[in-house]
């Protein structure tokens, strides 16, 4: 049995998705640089164990989702409104199971303060949250170095062309950074080039850093109020020991008073930044464990 593709809607954009198995719905948002293969091993996991597992791409990822070259159309804010739409349609009233990876988890986490009643569960993959990252870095000043890319991301124009540079090779260099030591497959990374290779794909998928440290931008001066707020939905982090973009110790720092439904770490040995692709043998048993458990 392989996934089926299937079509969402969200805020007036069209989102193709990969969908699998019948029963519970869990969603599954991706992250960069990556797109909705990201969860190729989690599907059947997840179909297998009696869920309707769906990845949808996130915005920009694809032409039918692109809403225009705008800013703020691709603030964090935003893709949290289209994962919340998506939780509506998904759950036909009931509320779902929420997975994010990376850019879907930052989505994830601003969705389930939003509006937590539409969600059963959250797993955050390799994001811990706004508040960990604020007080971690403090006494972890390498997160500053980790994260040297986002400042990259914002010269526009350079950092567009860098990106693409021989057949997007940049995007090879941060798996390669992020998840040191990974041997991915070869036709996962053509898979992801491909997409990237699609039109305006480069450009949304920067502009969404662009528009997170836009301070002008309203959904910035809101996103300032949530970053201590709290969140009204069991909640799973699970870190790579590994992780070259976001160090695992930022993840100590996770306040547990700001999770009044729970707040529970996991992290995988010998794990980067991708971890649920790279040793899905022991991410999948973990994110099943958590789903039944908030059942």
């Amino acid at each position: 049995m392989f996934p089926e593709t299937v079509r969402l809607e969200a805020n007036g954009l069209l989102f193709r998705a990969l969908a699998q198995g019948t029963g519970a719905p869990v969603l599954c948002l991706h992250g960069f640089p990556d797109h909705y293969e990201s969860f190729r091993h989690q599907l059947p996991a997840l179909a297998a164990a009696g869920y309707r597992a769906t990845a949808p791409m996130m915005r920009g990822y694809e032409p039918s989702s692109q809403p225009g070259h705008d800013i703020g159309a691709h603030h964090p804010l935003q893709l949290a409104r289209d994962a919340i739409e998506w939780a509506r349609g998904l759950g036909g009233g009931e509320p779902i199971h929420l997975v994010g990876h990376d850019w879907g988890a930052i989505a994830g986490a601003l969705a389930c303060l939003l509006e937590p009643t539409l969600f059963r569960s959250y797993t955050s993959v390799a994001i811990g949250n706004f508040q960990s990252v604020e007080d971690g870095i403090r006494q972890h000043p390498v997160q500053i170095r980790n994260s040297w890319y986002i400042l990259f991301f914002q010269l526009r124009g350079i950092a567009d062309v860098v990106l693409a540079r021989n057949d997007f090779a940049f995007i090879e260099r941060l798996w390669h950074d992020w998840s040191p030591g990974w041997d991915w497959d070869p036709s996962a990374m053509e898979n992801l080039k491909e997409t990237f290779r699609q039109p305006g794909v480069p450009w949304s998928a920067l502009a969404y850093y662009r528009a997170m440290l836009n301070p002008f931008l309203e959904d910035s001066k809101r996103l300032r109020t949530l970053t201590r707020a709290k969140t009204h939905v069991p909640t799973l982090t699970v870190t790579g020991v590994l992780d070259g973009c976001m160090d695992t110790r930022l993840f100590d720092y996770i306040d547990p008073n700001l999770y009044p439904k729970g707040v529970r770490t996991e992290r995988i040995d010998g794990a980067g930044h991708f971890l649920h692709q790279e040793k899905p043998d022991v991410f999948n048993p973990l994110l099943l464990d958590w789903l039944r458990s908030n059942e």
